[in-house]
């Protein structure tokens, strides 16, 4: 029976045909990452909504609660990718609206990226495949993001799901992983514009998986050879390949394009505007992408490199160590190794590359960017792991018989017991640094918790969601919700109701989610004295936000039916001052003050806090 190279167990690969024994053994790999993804699944679902919203978070849940109410929708860069706002629709719609239920669609594409270790193992062993499986279900930077409502998870899901499916049309000659594929690009698209970043790193490692050891050995003999062989393959293919393409436009077009909903325009749900919203779903999305991301980025939304990418080594040695030395040392192993591994090698060049990519292209340093490193350099660190912890067994084997290496006095081999004492510690190693920064996965966000960004909020925020909801009527011309200060005023004529929106309403950030939420309308104005002078003699609004330093000035204003609290809405030099109408908060629903915070908020833009990549 002949054995595929690349599998690294030495178990027949798809080229020796279907046996019992292989159906057996696949059907355990099966079921092994079945109760992986299960318990990855669980991982990401407690305690889903504990956390308030980041204000990326909230922006996503703000324009998405716009288009359950309207309909209406279009596709905008600086807002992200559609595939969240069209899948929090459908959830809001189906289950209500709530924090939980909004990151619901992630936790879901989270819990499936283990499954996607499926796709590799006619060239994986089993072992290496379940590995895989495990690291992407429980590695604290991944599941963290999986409980979050970014783009990050989705993307990296369908992202390894591309590759792949790639993979597999390529050892297996089907059309149907090759249209798997087509599907599987748009909807990263459509998760977020970092798809750009894996395209870098894709077209990067296949360039350093087929140049590298043919320029070191034979001139580049093999690279054109490599070259020629895809050439080969591709040739003939032209209707396949054209369905495909048409498949990939279907899916793009129902995703970025517009919907026209209650208002006038050009929609997908128009049947005399389709030709137009495929158009716009299609190149006009493409135009739109490029114009803000590229065009319009200089020189504003450009950064130093190096600091970025300072930032990202350090998070990654603080929050994935393990995976990252693992790993890192498999890919260069397998480039150096005799029998040659493609995948491993490609897919580590991936992570690698990654590490430079994204740091550079993102807008802001943050941690999610490093589940674009993380989820890709998983694959051989599961090749690495379950190769130290196979050659600790051969050695405590060889050990206790005796056998090769052992003195001539029949003693235990001191090299062999140092070997396996040296890989136990490898395996508690990446146990406890899983563990330890796991635990911040679930805990109280705070300036020391690496996972998060500064624009985490670090109270708890629901109870003026709740206060908001027990004020609001329904009617949009009385406000129950008013914000006070400069950095927070919206001008009336300056309209909200679609992004992008100016800087101001960005520094509420994530208030207007849990207003929206909340069924709340909200109104705004300059300062304490313009807010004396419009409600003077009118009702005052249950619910009053404000900079700090206008608290002494509202507090005489408001008198003592309005209770004040303290909110930090990020993880430091963050904070507003909330009054809340006593009477219709009710008492077992007024917020706790947090007494002793002072000081002045340093408020910053939400452009500059948070990526719509």
């Amino acid at each position: 029976m002949s054995r595929d190279p690349e599998r690294g167990d030495g178990e027949p690969g798809v080229a020796d045909g279907p046996s019992d024994g292989g159906r057996l053994r696949n059907d355990r790999v099966v079921v092994g990452v079945a109760v992986v993804a299960a318990v990855g699944l669980a991982l990401r679902v407690v305690g889903l909504g504990s956390r308030p919203f980041h204000w990326d978070e909230a922006r996503v849940g703000y324009w998405a609660l716009r288009y359950l109410e309207t309909g209406a929708f279009r596709y905008r860069p600086v807002a992200g990718g559609p595939l969240l706002y069209h899948l929090d629709w459908v959830v809001f719609a189906l289950f209500g609206v709530s924090e939980r239920i909004a990151r619901l669609p992630v936790a879901l594409f989270g819990a499936a990226l283990p499954l996607t270790a499926l796709l590799f193992r006619d060239r994986l062993g089993d072992a290496e495949t379940v590995a895989f499986s495990a690291i992407l279900a429980v590695q604290p930077v991944v599941l963290y993001y999986s409980r979050f409502l970014r783009g990050d998870v989705p993307l990296a899901l369908f992202g390894v799901a591309a590759v792949g499916f790639t993979v597999r049309a390529w050892d297996r000659r089907s059309r149907r992983d090759a249209y798997a594929v087509a599907v599987a690009l748009p909807l990263a698209a459509a998760a977020s514009g970092f798809v750009v970043g894996y395209l870098l790193s894709w077209f990067g490692a296949w360039g350093l998986v087929v140049d590298q050891r043919s320029v070191a050995s034979d001139s580049g003999a093999g690279a054109r050879a490599s070259v020629a062989a895809l050439r080969d393959r591709v040739a003939g293919t032209a209707t396949p390949a054209a369905r495909a393409g048409l498949l990939a436009t279907a899916v793009a077009s129902v995703l970025f394009a517009p919907r026209s909903g209650s208002t006038t325009g050009v929609g997908l749900d128009d049947p005399t505007t389709i030709h137009l919203a495929v158009y716009e779903g299609t190149v006009g999305a493409v135009r739109r992408f490029v114009g803000v991301r590229v065009v319009d980025r200089f020189p504003d939304g450009t950064h130093a490199v190096l600091p970025y990418l300072g930032d990202a080594g350090e998070l990654l040695v603080a929050l994935a160590l393990p995976v990252t030395v693992l790993g890192v040392g498999t890919a260069l192993y397998a480039r150096y190794a005799p029998q040659r591994r493609p995948l491993v090698e490609g897919v580590g060049y991936w992570g690698l590359l990654a590490v430079v990519v994204f740091p550079t292209l993102s807008e802001v340093s943050a941690p999610w960017t490093l589940v674009h490193v993380v989820v890709p350099l998983s694959l051989p660190a599961a090749v690495g792991l379950v190769g130290a912890l196979r050659w600790g067994a051969s050695a405590a084997t060889d050990a206790g018989s005796g056998g090769v290496g052992a003195h001539a006095g029949g003693d235990t081999p001191a090299i062999d017991a140092g070997t396996v004492v040296a890989v136990l510690l490898v395996a508690l190693a990446v146990g406890a640094g899983t563990a330890a920064v796991g635990a911040d996965v679930y805990g109280p966000p705070d300036r020391t918790t690496q996972l998060a960004q500064f624009a985490q909020p670090a109270d708890d925020l629901d109870s003026i969601g709740v206060v908001a909801r027990t004020a609001a009527d329904g009617d949009p011309a009385t406000a129950e919700v008013v914000y006070v200060g400069s950095s927070y005023h919206v001008p009336a004529a300056v309209t909200t109701g679609t992004p992008p929106v100016g800087d101001a309403w960005g520094n509420r950030l994530p208030l207007p989610w849990y207003v929206a939420s909340a069924g709340a309308d909200a109104t705004s104005t300059a300062n304490a004295s313009t807010f004396k002078t419009a409600y003077g003699n009118a009702t005052v609004p249950p619910v009053v936000i404000a900079e700090p330093t206008h608290r002494d000035a509202l507090a005489d204003q408001l008198g003592d039916g309005y209770e004040a609290t303290i909110y930090r809405l990020g993880l430091w030099n963050r904070e507003v001052v909330v009054f809340v109408n006593g009477e219709t908060a009710g008492v077992e629903d007024r917020p706790e003050p947090r007494l002793g915070a002072t000081g002045t908020p340093s408020l910053r833009s939400a452009l500059d806090t948070g990526s719509g990549w």
